[in-house]
C-alpha cells in the first residue's frame, strides 16, 4: 500500500505515503498533516470472529457504540486473532474523551498523567480504553503512569501501582531539560533526545494511528460492521510476519528508547522478522536504554524473560547491542573467562523458565534476576575474597554491591531483590551434608529456588554433579532415615561459609546496683 512508507524526501522531509508528512528534526513527531481513507477489510474478508473476543470487551465496544462514540478494538489483540493466537489484552480505542468513558461505565477508573487512560474493570479482567490523540505517543504497555488518586494502591497487574509510581517520578526527575513544542507546553513535552514525556492532545483515529509503533500493531477492528480499518499496511505485515516500523526509525526510536526492546519482544514473541530499515538503528541508538527510568525497564525485562520465549529474547538483546545497556555488569563479565560459563547457565535458566510457563508452571523474576546477576556477583566476589573459602560476609557485601549497581539500570523492587540474596547466600551452604543442623536448610523457605539454582551450576559443570544428587535424593526420604544418613556421613572440616552470615552479638554487662538510675 505504502512501497516507500519512512523514506526521506531530498529536503529532508520523512514521506509517510503520497499524502502524509513530518518534519524529520525535533520535536520528534509523527503527526499527520492530511488525514486520508484507511483500507476497509470486510468482514467477509478476514477471520477475526466475535467469539474470539472478550465478552466484557465486547461490552465496553457495544456501549459506547450506542452511545453515538466510535468504538475499536486496536493494537496487539487485533494482530493477535489474525495470527490465531488468544490475545492476552484486549485494548480499545476510541473518539470519547477518558471523562465521558467514566460516565457511560460505573465501574470506571481515569489512571495516568502522562497518558490519561480509562480502565473499566470487570473482575480480574481490565479493559483499557484510550482516546485518539494527535501525536506520536508510546503504546499502552509503555505507559508507566498509575492513578492519581490512588498511588499508595499496590494492587493490579504487574505492580503497576508500586512500579509504575516510581517509574513516573523517574520521568520526572530525568526531565529537567525538557523542551516542548511551541503552544502545546500544557499537554506535550520531550527531553533532547527527542523522548516523549507527556502527550495528552486528543485527536482522530487518522492521526491516533502514527502514534502507534509497528504496522502491525496499528489495526483497528470495528465493532460497527466487523471491519478491521488498515492505515499502514499493517495487515500485509501480518501475514509476512514482518515488524516495520510506522515511520522514520531512528526519530520513532529517539521519541521512545523502549520501542527497541518491544522490536525485539515481539520478533521473539511471534517468531516474526525485523524489517531492514526498522532493524538497522538498533546497534546505534541502543545508548538511548541509558537514559529510561530504571523501573520501566523493570517491567520490560519481566516481558521479555517471564513470558516463554526468554531465550530469544537474549540472543536478540546481544545480537544488537541491547542487553549490555540491562546488565551492563553481567554483560561485562561474560567476556571474562573465568566467568564464560555463566552465559551458558543464563541460557539453560532461560530454557528452563520457558518450559516451565510453556507447561503451565509458576516462574519468579527472583530466580531470573539470580541467574541473570551471577557473573557479575562472582567477579565482584573473587576481587574481595582473601581466600579460597567464600566469606559469607564476602558474598553478602558482593551482592549488594552488584544489586546497588544494578539499579541505576534495571531497579529490581526489594521484594526481589532481598530474596535472590538469599538465594545466593544459600549456595555455600550446600556443601555441608554431615550433622543434624545440616537439614535444616531443607526448611528454609528459599531452599527450593536454591536449590534449582545448584541443579543449573551442576549442569555448566561448576558444581558437583554428585552433590546435586544427594540434595535430590535426601529431599523424598522419611526423617528418621534423612537424620541416619546425616549422623553415618563424616564431619565436615568448619569453614567461614558454614557460619552465620551476621558476626555475633556480645552479650550486654549486667549493671549493678539494683533499680536502673533515672
Amino acid at each position: 500500500m505504502f512501497a516507500d512508507l519512512g523514506a526521506k524526501d531530498p529536503g529532508g522531509l520523512v514521506v509517510y505515503g503520497p499524502i502524509f508528512w513530518t518534519q524529520a528534526e525535533p520535536p520528534f513527531l509523527n503527526s499527520s498533516s492530511t488525514p486520508f481513507p484507511p483500507l476497509v477489510i470486510p468482514r467477509s474478508e478476514h477471520s477475526i470472529s466475535r467469539a474470539a473476543i472478550s465478552p466484557n470487551a465486547l461490552k465496553v465496544l457495544y456501549r459506547l457504540k450506542d452511545a453515538g462514540y466510535q468504538g475499536f478494538l486496536v493494537g496487539g489483540a487485533v494482530r493477535d486473532l489474525l495470527l490465531g493466537i488468544t490475545p492476552k489484552d484486549f485494548d480499545v480505542a476510541t473518539n470519547a474523551l477518558p471523562e465521558e468513558v467514566r460516565r457511560l461505565f460505573r465501574n470506571c477508573r481515569l489512571i495516568g498523567r502522562r497518558f490519561r487512560l480509562a480502565h473499566v474493570h470487570f473482575g480480574h479482567e481490565i479493559i483499557e480504553v484510550a482516546t485518539f490523540r494527535a501525536a506520536a505517543a508510546p503504546e499502552r504497555e509503555d505507559a508507566e503512569d498509575v492513578d492519581p488518586d490512588a498511588e499508595s494502591d499496590s494492587g493490579g497487574s504487574e505492580d503497576a501501582g508500586d512500579e509504575g509510581a516510581r517509574a513516573e517520578r523517574a520521568v520526572g526527575r530525568g526531565a529537567a531539560a525538557d523542551f516542548t513544542a511551541p503552544n502545546d507546553s500544557e499537554h506535550r513535552a520531550f527531553d533532547q533526545t527527542g523522548r516523549i514525556l507527556r502527550d495528552n492532545i486528543y485527536g482522530t483515529i487518522e492521526e491516533d494511528v502514527w502514534r502507534r509503533d509497528f504496522a502491525a500493531n496499528g489495526l483497528y477492528y470495528n465493532i460497527d460492521d466487523f471491519s478491521i480499518w488498515d492505515f499502514v499496511d499493517g495487515v500485509s505485515d501480518v501475514r509476512a510476519r514482518r515488524l516495520k516500523l510506522i515511520g522514520d526509525p531512528e526519530t520513532r526510536y529517539r521519541e521512545d528508547p523502549v520501542r527497541m526492546l518491544r522490536a525485539v519482544r515481539f520478533a521473539a514473541k511471534l517468531d516474526f522478522s525485523i524489517e531492514p530499515l526498522t532493524e538497522a538503528p538498533l546497534a546505534k541508538l541502543a545508548y538511548l536504554l541509558d537514559g529510561v527510568p530504571a523501573a520501566r525497564l523493570f517491567d520490560e525485562c519481566l516481558k521479555l524473560f517471564l513470558s516463554g520465549f526468554g531465550l530469544k529474547s537474549y540472543r536478540l538483546l546481544k545480537q544488537y547491542g541491547l542487553f549490555e545497556h540491562l546488565f551492563p555488569l553481567s554483560a561485562s563479565a561474560f567476556v571474562l573467562p573465568p566467568y564464560a560459563y555463566a552465559e551458558e547457565m543464563l541460557e539453560r535458566g532461560l530454557i528452563n523458565t520457558d518450559e516451565r510457563i510453556a507447561a503451565d508452571k509458576p516462574v519468579t523474576p527472583t530466580f531470573l534476576f539470580a541467574v541473570l546477576l551471577w557473573s557479575a556477583v562472582l567477579r565482584e566476589l573473587n576481587e574481595r575474597q582473601a581466600g579460597p573459602a567464600p566469606d559469607l560476609a564476602q558474598l553478602m557485601q558482593a551482592c549488594d554491591t552488584v544489586l546497588r549497581a544494578q539499579q541505576s539500570r534495571v531497579a529490581i523492587p526489594r521484594r526481589f531483590a532481598i530474596p535472590m540474596r538469599e538465594l545466593l547466600m544459600l549456595q555455600p551452604r550446600f556443601n555441608r551434608r554431615s550433622g543434624i543442623k545440616s537439614l535444616s536448610l531443607l526448611q528454609h523457605p528459599r531452599f527450593r529456588a536454591a536449590y534449582d539454582f545448584l541443579l543449573l551450576r551442576a549442569q555448566v559443570g561448576v558444581a558437583d554433579p554428585e552433590l546435586a544428587k544427594w540434595w535430590t535424593d535426601i529431599q523424598v526420604l522419611p526423617q528418621e532415615e534423612r537424620v541416619a544418613l546425616v549422623q553415618a556421613r563424616p564431619a565436615e572440616p568448619a569453614t567461614e561459609s558454614d557460619g552465620a552470615t551476621a558476626p555475633s552479638r556480645r552479650r550486654r554487662r549486667r549493671r549493678r546496683g539494683g533499680a536502673a538510675r533515672t
